[in-house]
């Protein structure tokens, strides 16, 4: 159980239970153990994506000894795991450091405002009901805000609108709202689901609903890049029979970061041998069974859009054994009982999915207050990934797009605890970047053209093209300049100080 009210004040307040929030809370624990800390969490329970998600099927698509905590092993031979797997681990870390009774559930952070008089933030907190909040306003403060509330809307997934979609006959349905009336094989069987699109959401879905006797098709305008590999690897289950766990675990989670970093690398320097590498797997999982042209070669280059992966083949395997199907071409017009293509075909469905994608939402949709001046984070340089010039004690944990999301959050988190600890020894109570405003701006995230990239990218905050104005991608990069020996803290761009007030005249 969690707190009913949050404190007045905290030295910390953490905003967000899920992945990233709860091993933020963790770190804390183990490295500022005199802070004080809160967490704050809109909805009713821990785990973030993995509590939201409902969709069956619904699994990392990151490997789990990256996407663990460097803290915390993952003590199975299973790489790629399910949603509740997930949640259990996170809830598991959270009983380990005594985390839950420091979070307030069912409320949602709304506004954030700093005073460099008092060196304090001020937030204000509402309840939150069917998603939404509501009511009065309370207020907190804190000296360091952490927003670890992920980088898309809980709320507002992407859902284009379809021509003729008010005349279907069935149901539609977005993966981020699933139902609870289609996750059981007696709910599914026979059921013909088409699912448009053919991102991550879309291959780890379909394998999991035609498992449960559905008929699916996928409908996708262009495929996109999939990894069929194994759930098991056979260095990592002899790595975990030699080695203690913890070694063993440090290991793996060297190896596999180390070759996915590799292979992104490839992708960018020579597309067409990662091309190559992926066609050769794809087309043996197919054995010769479907067609790989034209619905399993992208016209873009691999990491060109966040690689997805297919955990022992599956979605392969369902369509082999003629329980799913891919269609690849564009939508003319919904109609009564299914969907009518530019090519004349027709899908008919009982159910359409539209895994469309997400919407991306910098900062939770808060936007911060500095001394009474709202500041648009497009205007701001970005400082190593996590921080904003000309704001002072706000932090934010936004993971990798092309490798574990957890390898960037624990990363973070340590370095905010070394900032914590550089404002400890030197009595400051304000950290905050300062840039040259004249830099190269480039975008948050570049060279990853991504379509729910592309769309909100704009409204985060600028890269420019040195350190620390950058937001690497590469976690061998980042583990250096963060945690390195050679690493400052105290790097001359960062400003730490304490508020100066004038003399009250007696």
């Amino acid at each position: 159980m969690g707190n009913e009210t949050a404190p007045k004040h905290v030295d910390v307040l953490i905003v967000g239970a899920g992945l990233s929030g709860i091993g933020m809370a963790c770190h804390l624990t183990r490295e500022c153990p005199t802070k004080s800390y809160a967490i704050v969490e809109a909805r009713d329970a821990m785990g973030g994506t993995w509590d939201l998600f409902k969709y069956p099927g619904i699994r990392t698509d990151s490997d789990m000894y990256t996407f663990g905590y460097d803290f915390k092993p993952w003590k199975s031979n299973i790489a790629i795991v399910e949603a509740s797997l997930i949640k259990t681990y996170i809830q598991e870390a959270a009983d380990e450091y005594d985390v839950t009774r420091h979070i307030t559930f069912g409320k949602r952070v709304v506004d954030a405002s700093w005073d460099s008089d008092a060196s304090v933030w001020t937030v204000e907190i509402r309840d939150v009901i069917d998603g939404e909040p509501t009511g009065a306003a309370s207020s907190m403060t804190c000296g360091w805000l952490q927003m670890c509330s992920g980088y898309y809307s809980y709320n507002e997934p992407h859902r284009p609108d379809f021509p003729g979609e008010a005349s279907f006959g069935g149901e539609i349905v977005h993966p981020q709202f699933w139902p609870d009336h289609l996750q059981t094989h007696e709910q599914l069987d026979g059921k013909k689901i088409v699912v448009i699109g053919s991102g991550a959401t879309a291959v780890t879905l379909i394998p999991a609903i035609a498992e449960k006797g559905a008929h699916v098709t996928m409908l996708q305008r262009t495929p996109s890049w999939i990894a069929p590999l194994p759930q098991k690897n056979p260095v990592v289950i002899g790595l975990r029979k030699l080695l203690p766990e913890k070694v063993a675990y440090q290991a793996i989670r060297k190896i596999n970061s180390f070759r996915t970093e590799l292979i992104y690398k490839q992708s960018r320097k020579n597309p067409d041998k990662v091309k190559k590498l992926l066609n050769r797997e794809v087309t043996k999982a197919l054995d010769g069974q479907f067609p790989m042209d034209p619905h399993f070669t992208p016209s873009y280059n691999p990491w060109d859009q966040r690689l997805c992966l297919a955990p022992d083949g599956d979605i392969f395997t369902a369509i082999k054994e003629g329980r799913a199907n891919v269609v690849t071409e564009h939508i003319d017009t919904f109609d009564e009982t299914g969907i009518l293509l530019k090519n004349g075909d027709h899908l008919d469905a009982d159910v359409i999915v539209t895994a469309t994608g997400l919407q991306m939402l910098a900062l939770g949709g808060v936007t911060p207050v500095v001394d009474g001046n709202p500041i648009d984070l497009a205007e701001t340089f970005t400082y190593k990934g996590f921080m904003y010039s000309g704001i002072p004690n706000l932090g934010t944990t936004f993971g990798y797009i092309n490798a574990s999301w957890t390898l960037r959050a624990d990363l973070i988190a340590r370095y905010i605890c070394r900032i914590l600890q550089q404002m400890d020894a030197h009595d400051a109570t304000r950290a905050m970047p300062i840039a040259d405003p004249d830099m190269p701006k480039r975008p948050y995230v570049d060279d990853f053209p991504a379509g729910y990239m592309q769309r909100s990218i704009h409204t985060f905050p600028k890269q420019s093209d040195r350190d620390p104005w950058t937001a690497s991608q590469s976690y061998s990069h980042d583990k250096k300049t963060l945690l390195g020996p050679d690493a400052e803290i105290d790097d001359g761009v960062m400003e730490f100080s304490s508020p100066v007030r004038e003399p009250v005249d007696a």
